[in-house]
């Protein structure tokens, strides 16, 4: 599915509001003047994710940590590994999961570059 090219500095938020970066995995390939995003990066959130799950007669601190992304080129690599794509901006191809990686929400794209596509 063709999509915007992410690029490392992308706008990316938890499914619960907490910001999300990646580091640049790759410095050669760039748009907007920022390093594509490749399959490799991980998108990490920062602390602070507020989500908490029933347990017991309890909750369970339950906090968004990474994005796993979905959404990647099948045409376009970048060092042998696909482009992360974003495919309608504003909502996220992807899923926000916990440390112990249980899905919790799909991510928020707050700002991307809307200049390149591709598939």
């Amino acid at each position: 599915m063709p999509g915007y090219i992410l690029h490392t500095g992308f706008g990316v938020q938890c499914f619960h509001g907490v910001a999300g970066a990646t580091a640049p995995q790759q410095p050669r390939v760039t748009v907007s003047a920022q390093a594509v995003a490749i399959a490799t990066n991980i998108i990490n959130i920062a602390p602070g994710c507020p989500f908490q799950v029933p347990f017991g007669a309890g909750t369970k601190p339950q906090p968004c940590v990474t994005v796993k992304w979905a959404n990647q080129a099948t045409r376009v690599t970048v060092a042998g590994r696909p482009l992360l794509l974003q495919a309608n901006p504003g909502v996220g191809a992807g899923v926000c999961q916990s440390a112990e990686q249980i899905p919790q929400g799909a991510p928020q794209v707050a700002a991307m570059q809307m200049r390149v596509t591709a598939t």
